[in-house]
């Protein structure tokens, strides 16, 4: 993925700045640090890029998702509706937020929809996660119809789409509170790391007393800060901030080129009876990490993953099968597999896990096939993949038609 193309001696720049202070911890040590302050450089870098008033970093993409729930109010006893396709950390921290998931229909975005998550509403229905997947975002406007009529919250991961956006706003923004991850995949990266971000002070505040022990941050003598509320331990080293700050003021050049490849890939491709593409709600808002490529059904699109394989194509994923993206592989959760007892346990999960219906999602990610793709690609070596892709892709459509 892009944030690992490239890196380089402003990378290395930036994390001898850190090295030379000795002062690894984000917070305090004024005097050692020498004004050197990733962390906060690092939020400002991404507030700036992606328009939020405010930025928090954290230590990954799912304590970010975590701080984003409690900033929005969102905990025990709560029934969140969340997507069946997602990174399952995102299921993971409503749980974890002793909060209950109620899964709905996502749609050819790879998002939410706003029928599914109509059909999903409950008089306990409190907020809504909604997941911006695979670099897209997805259709804000219904969204947002429905959640104001129903007076739900609306919190945002958008782990897998920083720098996307919908007519001008960025992805996660558009809920109470919202954010990205810079893991090792992501259009940017920190190694590890994510951004807790939001347009409310107020939330903003309490994200940053959540992710450290419910530290206030006032005055310089850690030892005797007060705390506002109770927190844990979600913080960021300023190794990682350094990192991610660089990365970061790269995003514009590397969507740039990712929307330039993909172009032309679904210029390509589309050109193949049988072939489409997941819906793009605002094409000039695409972060376009992925092609998100739609076959006709779950059969063809199996016989052309097998087709890639045999052909030595890689760099795609069919999340149909994937272990971590989709509900059909989630046995631990379904059967309620867990170290320490959750609200699940407790309380009753809000579905039955094991039989739900979700006939629309079943379909669209039956039928999905995500190439990766890479900003660093050259003319000659896009052109290799297409040429063996469209190869493939037809043999398989041919042999079936």
């Amino acid at each position: 993925m892009a944030g690992t193309e490239y890196y380089g001696a402003e990378e290395r720049k930036e994390i001898n700045d850190v090295l030379e202070t000795g002062v690894f911890f984000r917070f305090n040590h004024d005097a050692q640090r020498n004004g050197i302050w990733k962390a906060k450089e690092f939020e400002a870098e991404v507030a700036k890029l992606v328009g939020a008033k405010h930025a928090h970093a954290v230590s990954s993409g799912s304590t970010a998702v975590s701080c984003a729930l409690a900033a929005a109010g969102i905990g025990a006893g709560d029934e969140v509706i969340v997507p069946p396709f997602t990174y399952i950390a995102s299921v993971e921290a409503v749980i974890f937020a002793g909060a209950l998931p109620v899964f709905a229909e996502i749609d050819e975005t790879l998002c939410l929809s706003a029928e599914g998550i109509k059909k999903a509403i409950t008089p306990k229905t409190k907020a809504v996660l909604l997941v911006h997947m695979c670099g897209q975002m997805a259709q804000m406007d219904e969204i947002m119809a429905v959640i104001k009529e129903h007076n739900l919250v609306l919190v945002e991961d958008a782990g897998q789409a920083m720098a996307a956006s919908f007519k001008g706003t960025s992805t996660g923004l558009f809920g109470a509170t919202g954010c990205y991850s810079f893991d090792f995949f992501k259009i940017a990266t920190a190694g590890e790391g994510g951004v807790f971000v939001t347009n409310s002070e107020e939330a903003y505040k309490l994200a940053d007393n959540y992710s450290d022990h419910g530290h206030s941050h006032l005055g310089n003598n850690r030892g005797m800060e007060t705390h506002p509320v109770l927190g844990f331990n979600y913080r960021i080293s300023e190794l990682h901030a350094a990192i991610g700050l660089v990365q970061t003021r790269r995003v514009p050049m590397i969507r740039e080129n990712n929307n330039r490849i993909k172009s032309k890939m679904m210029q390509e491709l589309g050109k193949i009876t049988g072939v489409t593409f997941a819906t793009i709600p605002d094409p000039n808002g695409d972060s376009a990490t992925f092609l998100n490529m739609m076959l006709p059904n779950t059969e063809l699109a199996q016989k052309v993953v097998d087709s890639f394989n045999a052909n030595g194509i890689a760099g795609f994923n069919y999340w149909y099968t994937n272990m971590y993206h989709f509900i059909n592989q989630w046995e631990h959760i379904k059967e309620g597999k867990v170290a320490a007892k959750t609200n699940i346990q407790l309380l009753g999960a809000p579905q039955d896990y094991q039989n739900l219906h979700l006939p629309k999602t079943q379909e669209t990610i039956g039928r999905l096939i995500s190439f990766g793709i890479k900003a660093s690609w050259t003319d000659e070596e896009l052109d290799n993949l297409l040429s063996k892709m469209s190869a493939s892709i037809k043999e398989v459509l041919v042999q079936t038609a």
